[in-house]
Formats: structure tokens, C-alpha cells, sequence
């Protein structure tokens, strides 16, 4: 067997892996258009969304399919979630809210879990 041989296999083998992986996508991407139309299908029966947005949906969750993954930043660190400061009805948020003790943490529990079950029971 020559180099010329050689050479043509590999390139013919480098055609069927291509060609083969094109085949497994287009099946993957099919079986997704499947899946996101019948969701889309239930969300329209539902009346949680019209006939032309289920449309726009299903086009747009293939697409985003298509697309490559996003780049990852050059960060190795996990991104920190962001800080939520939670305030009563009548306070105005500060830059210098001081922390809740634990005590007044158990009590506002204690106080949401009553108010829950008094929820529940009407």
C-alpha cells in the first residue's frame, strides 16, 4: 500500500466520522424539536401562551441549540451570588442596615411559619 493510498483513506475516513457526526446532530436537533414542540403544544392547550409565541419558542430553543456554547471567562473562581438585603414594609433601605441577631431571625420565622398556617386554614 503506497502513501497515496494512505493518504486517501484517511481522508475518506475523516469524511464518514464527519459525516456521521453530522447525521447523530441532526438527529439529536430533531428529537429536541420534538420535545419543544410538545411543550410547547401543552403550553398553548393551557392557555399560558399563544400559537405564534409557541412558534417563536420552538424556533428559538433550536437555534440556541445550533449556537455553540458560550465562552467561559478566563476566571477560575465560581461567581459569587449576589447579596439580597431584605427589608420590612416601612423601612428604607441603608448602606449601614445592621445584621438581624439570630434571636430576631428564629422570631420572624416563628412569625412567617404562623402567619403561613393561618394562610393555609382560610
Amino acid at each position: 500500500m503506497g502513501l497515496g493510498d494512505l493518504v486517501q483513506k484517511a481522508v475518506y475516513l475523516g469524511i464518514g466520522v464527519a459525516s456521521y457526526a453530522g447525521e447523530k446532530a441532526g438527529e439529536k436537533l430533531g428529537e429536541l424539536r420534538v420535545q419543544v414542540q410538545k411543550l410547547a403544544d401543552e403550553m398553548v392547550e393551557r392557555g399560558e401562551m399563544s400559537a405564534e409565541d409557541a412558534r417563536k419558542f420552538v424556533d428559538e430553543m433550536v437555534s440556541r441549540a445550533q449556537q455553540p456554547p458560550s465562552v467561559q471567562s478566563n476566571d477560575p473562581r465560581p461567581s459569587e451570588p449576589r447579596k439580597i438585603e431584605i427589608l420590612d414594609d416601612n423601612e428604607e433601605p441603608t448602606a449601614s442596615t445592621p445584621q438581624n441577631s439570630v434571636e430576631d431571625m428564629r422570631r420572624q420565622v416563628m412569625d412567617l411559619q404562623e402567619e403561613l398556617r393561618r394562610l393555609k386554614r382560610d
